[in-house]
């Protein structure tokens, strides 16, 4: 399935009905909201902080929606997203970059990850990208493990790559090629 074309997809998992589902630049709200849960609850899993994303104006929210993200819904409630950030330089165009990845933990092993991966994917194929990207705290196993199981590789670390609260934290380089 490509989503060229589309920005729903209707996706089952393991529990019930899960809509995953392109955001548009009118759905801050729903991208606010997802997002500053993500950075509440799991601090140390982003590069951000809450207080960077809290307090951005609407229309930076909008600006920040210029990537895709795709939110994962269960009940109409969002409790997952994914964003991807492609390379711009023409010959770097073939790559893009896994952003903002997160699940709200009471859904976590449900397989909404693996949808919301499989979407971005399709998505990232429609517009002719070969290799995603991402970086995960060598502290989270549990993330790198998943995008193992997913197919992706480690090609390279970035020593102290992350500085929280004073503690260097190795940064771990991923990629996977994309079936096109």
């Amino acid at each position: 399935m490509t989503l060229r074309n589309l920005s729903e997809v209707n996706v089952s998992t393991n529990k019930e009905g899960v809509l995953i589902k392109r955001l548009s630049a009118d759905e801050i709200d729903v991208f606010r909201s997802i997002r500053l849960e993500a950075l509440s609850s799991e601090p140390s899993s982003f590069a951000s902080r809450f207080e960077d994303w809290a307090y951005l104006p609407d229309e930076e929210w909008r600006q920040r929606l210029n990537n895709p993200v795709f939110v994962a819904f269960l009940n109409d409630q969002p409790v997952g997203m994914m964003g991807l950030l492609r390379q711009r330089p023409s010959k770097m165009a073939h790559r893009a970059t896994l952003i903002g990845v997160y699940v709200r933990k009471s859904q976590r092993g449900t397989g909404i990850a693996a949808n919301l991966l499989k979407a971005i994917a399709d998505y990232a194929t429609s517009i002719r990208v070969l290799q995603l990207e991402l970086a995960v705290s060598v502290e989270n196993p549990a993330a790198m493990h998943f995008y193992q199981r997913q197919g992706f590789i480690e090609i390279g670390r970035v020593p102290n790559g992350f500085l929280d609260d004073g503690k260097e934290i190795d940064e771990v380089i991923m990629m996977r090629r994309l079936n096109g």
